[in-house]
């Protein structure tokens, strides 16, 4: 009889028990990679493109934090089992910069023909995370200052190139946020240290020459 009482409790409390794959990943990022993670703003159910934050025009339903904040971002293991054990379809959201990794990316057709060329010159790439509209090319944590830098000694830059660094973010594998799913393109060796990551000058290097001998121009998206 207890049996069925607590199955007929688990059915009313309409508990969601979410996706047990992201509070793995989650783990392994914070806890194995030391990479600072949170949960991102759940989709809004009514409509995947919709965000459950408090912006009625919010560009990236789901995929980004809210509360608690950006700052809130940790490796602790028992804060991100905790979280994700009361938020299970929480998006991942790694907050960039620091010790963490950082990010170039840009539109997903134009990031497919840029790896392409990028492989055939034998370029080496760490992961690329891959929502439905964007691609994103994890690099070495760099500065504002570098990053100015090398965008000022370019005599061209696409202007749909997006730069997350210190204090910025971006949605992790498994996620599913307003976009789509999130996905790994090129998917981090299987292992418990850290992936390998590129500088990000050879990145943004290799990505605009290779966008410019394809003759892709990178619509701003």
């Amino acid at each position: 009889m207890r049996e069925i009482l607590g199955r007929r409790r688990r059915l009313l409390s309409g508990r969601d028990d979410g996706r047990p794959e992201l509070i793995n990943a989650a783990l392994t990022f914070a806890a194995e990679w030391r990479w600072p993670v949170l949960p991102g703003v759940t989709p809004d159910p009514r409509g995947r493109s919709r965000c459950t934050c408090p912006e009625p025009e919010c560009t990236v339903p789901g995929a980004h934090p809210f509360d608690p904040g950006l700052l809130a971002a940790t490796t602790d293991e028992r804060m991100v089992r905790w979280w994700w054990t009361n938020r299970p379809s929480a998006p991942i959201v790694l907050a960039t910069g620091g010790k963490a990794p950082c990010a170039v990316s840009l539109p997903a057709a134009a990031a497919a023909r840029a790896l392409d060329a990028l492989d055939r010159v034998g370029m080496r790439l760490g992961p690329v995370v891959a929502s439905p509209t964007r691609w994103s090319l994890l690099v070495k944590p760099y500065s504002m200052e570098q990053l100015g830098e090398l965008l000022y000694a370019k005599d061209f830059v696409p202007g749909s190139l997006r730069f997350h660094g210190e204090g910025g973010y971006l949605a992790l594998p498994p996620s599913e946020t307003g976009q789509g799913a999130i996905r790994w393109e090129r998917a981090p060796l299987p292992g418990s240290a850290a992936p390998w990551v590129p500088d990000v000058e050879a990145v943004v290097d290799a990505v605009v020459d290779a966008l410019t001998r394809t003759g892709v121009s990178a619509p701003e998206l």
